[in-house]
């Protein structure tokens, strides 16, 4: 069995080591290859102080490549008895390369060694956020183009209201997407910010270069002061849960919309055969699990900001272990909602409307706003032509004008789609990843 980082003489209970140990080995595999990016740029600085021989870097530096390419093809394993992606590290390096693994963690604690496995994992999966997000966004403003000049009714308290369209109703919820995308630029920004040197909380007597660190790294910067780098364990994770929870935000809503747009009583849209499910006991049904599973699994994600501030909101300065079980609803969150975005890129992607809504009767009333503004742009005082049409209507006399013609920006008319994708482009290219897999490759020797 492997010793732990912080034995001494004694052993420690086997019931209080599961218990605080908890689920972190399993959370840990999700850190592997951050792990090591993070040991790579520290002995690469301790290197410049003086802390590693020349002749040791090249050597720690290659096993420390092994083990991310072993991570990388999902091979790495925390062993029985190890306790964490940093125990398990170190282990791998000392069996290679002797007490010159061990000197790898010179300068450094586990809490900015773990800040710093956190800052790298979610900084590589909020790009893939990203980029799941412009996916369904270009599905939408597709859709949107595609179908403009379909009519469908719009509705308030559920209530038939004024004309819509498919191009108003794709494109809405891409301009949503628009949004969210500026929530996950403002937690990428907090994100790429380095901790690494603050160690326990409190910096190290070891003349420490942390923008070294932060350089090769690619982060924009560093956490400065080290008492507000231990600080930002949990903050991070809990502003990063708002821009998830805004995209969640978006897929539920557009979800329910769908599901209710599928129903036998709307019929608005079909979704693909192959993307529904059966009943068992009623031949008939194709029922909308997809939809209904993303809005169920984006509202959950959208609890995702309360959790981590239930857990880390009461604590004072300093490090404690609470901020472990954070990992357990962190991590896993990200995979969840790049699911929910690949399903809905997909089904929309498939999805058909139905061109001919309007030819039902019941829907004429939705155009008496129409004839009002009509009226009112006649001559006709406004509140004398909202009376006229409502009496018209009582009576079963109105009779609806279907032609239509909208022409201001954002309207039926004018989608403004073109400028929904240049905001999206704009904000887009903000992010700078090159700079992040310009510093990935050079640490990596590719």
């Amino acid at each position: 069995m492997a010793e732990k980082l912080w034995s001494k003489n004694f052993e420690i209970n086997k019931e209080i080591e599961r218990f605080t140990v908890g689920r972190d080995r399993e959370m840990d595999l999700y850190l592997a290859p951050y792990d090591v990016l993070g040991s790579m740029a520290h002995i690469t600085m301790l290197q410049s102080i003086g802390l590693l021989g020349a002749d040791e870097l090249p050597q720690l530096l290659d096993a420390l490549r092994d083990i991310h390419a072993q991570a990388e093809r999902g091979e790495f394993e925390i062993e029985e008895g190890v306790e964490d992606v940093h125990s398990q590290v170190e282990l791998m390096l000392t069996r290679r390369l002797g007490d010159m693994g061990k000197k790898i963690h010179s300068g450094r604690s586990r809490n900015d060694q773990v800040l710093v496995d956190l800052k790298l994992f979610t900084r590589h999966a909020l790009r893939q956020t990203v980029e799941q997000v412009k996916v369904l966004f270009d599905e939408l403003i597709q859709k949107s183009e595609q179908y403009k000049d379909v009519l469908m009714p719009g509705y308030t308290h559920l209530q038939i209201a004024m004309p819509s369209s498919f191009g108003l109703w794709f494109g809405a919820y891409a301009e949503s997407l628009a949004d969210d995308m500026l929530f996950l630029q403002a937690a990428y920004k907090l994100t790429n910010r380095n901790p690494l040197g603050s160690a326990a909380g409190y910096g190290s007597s070891f003349p420490l270069n942390r923008q070294m660190t932060t350089d090769l790294l690619g982060f924009d910067t560093m956490n400065y002061n080290v008492v507000y780098a231990q600080m930002g364990r949990g903050k991070m994770e809990r502003n990063v849960a708002f821009a998830l929870a805004s995209v969640a935000g978006t897929l539920a809503k557009m979800a329910f919309d769908a599901c209710l747009f599928n129903s036998q009583n709307f019929s608005f849209v079909r979704l693909p055969k192959e993307c529904t499910t059966g009943s068992s006991i009623m031949p008939h049904k194709k029922n909308p699990d997809v939809f209904e599973l993303i809005r169920a699994k984006s509202n959950k994600i959208q609890s995702l900001p309360q959790q981590v501030t239930l857990i880390m909101n009461n604590l004072p300065v300093g490090y404690f272990r609470d901020l472990q079980i954070i990992k357990e609803v962190f991590l896993p969150a990200f995979d969840e909602l790049k699911d929910c975005l690949q399903m809905a890129a997909y089904i929309i992607n498939k999805m058909e409307v139905d061109e001919h809504i309007l030819d039902n009767p019941m829907y004429d009333p939705m155009f008496s706003v129409e004839e009002v503004n009509r009226l009112a742009a006649n001559g006709m005082p406004f509140r004398d032509a909202y009376k006229t049409v409502g009496l018209q209507i009582e009576a079963g006399t109105f009779h609806a004008d279907r032609h239509i013609h909208h022409t201001h920006e954002g309207s039926i008319g004018n989608l403004c789609n073109d400028r929904i994708a240049a905001l999206m482009d704009d904000i887009l290219a903000q992010f700078h990843f090159e700079r992040v897999d310009e510093a990935e490759r050079k640490l990596l020797g590719k």
